[in-house]
C-alpha cells in the first residue's frame, strides 16, 4: 500500500532533486552566474518590481482620472501597459524594475529585447498566471513564451 501511495504522497519531484537538465542551480542551463549581477532575480525583487511599477502608473493614472473615478483600474492597467512595453523595449527595464536593480535580458545572447517581445510580454503579464507559473529555473511562462529572463543588473 505505501509504494500505491508513496508516488502523490511524496509531494513534487522539485523536493526529491533537480532533474539533471535543468542544471545545478537556477539559470545554469541559460548560461547565467549562480549569484550577483546576471543571475535569474527571485519572486520578491520580481513582485517588489511590480508594486514599485503599479504605484507609479497608479499615480500617473491620476493625470487622467479623479481617484473616485469608476475607471480609475482601467486607467492604471492601461498606463502600466504602455509604460512597461515601451520602457522594455528602449531600456530593457521599467521603471519599477530599474529601482530594484533588474533588466529583463533575451536568453539567446542578443542585446535588444525589441518591440514585438516587450509587447507580448505585457500581454502574457496583463493575464496573470503565467508569471505565477514557473519552471525549473524560475521563469516565468511569460519569459519562457519571449525567450526572455528577468536578471539581476547589480
Amino acid at each position: 500500500m505505501g509504494r500505491m501511495t508513496g508516488s502523490w504522497l511524496s509531494g513534487p519531484e522539485s523536493v526529491l532533486g533537480r532533474k539533471p537538465e535543468l542544471g545545478e542551480y537556477r539559470g545554469d542551463s541559460l548560461g547565467l552566474p549562480e549569484t550577483g549581477p546576471g543571475s535569474l532575480a527571485g519572486s520578491w525583487q520580481r513582485c517588489l518590481g511590480l508594486l514599485v511599477d503599479w504605484l507609479m502608473c497608479g499615480g500617473v493614472s491620476l493625470l487622467f482620472v479623479r481617484f473616485t473615478s469608476p475607471h480609475i483600474s482601467t486607467v492604471v492597467l492601461a498606463v502600466w501597459f504602455v509604460i512597461g512595453a515601451v520602457t522594455v523595449a528602449l531600456f530593457s527595464f521599467t521603471p519599477g524594475q530599474f529601482v530594484v536593480g533588474l533588466r529583463v535580458v533575451r536568453v539567446d545572447g542578443r542585446t535588444s529585447i525589441g518591440v514585438v517581445r516587450a509587447v507580448a510580454r505585457q500581454v502574457l503579464i496583463v493575464f496573470i498566471v503565467p508569471p505565477l507559473l514557473n519552471d525549473g529555473d524560475g521563469r516565468g511562462l511569460h519569459d519562457r513564451a519571449t525567450q526572455t529572463a528577468l536578471v539581476r543588473s547589480r
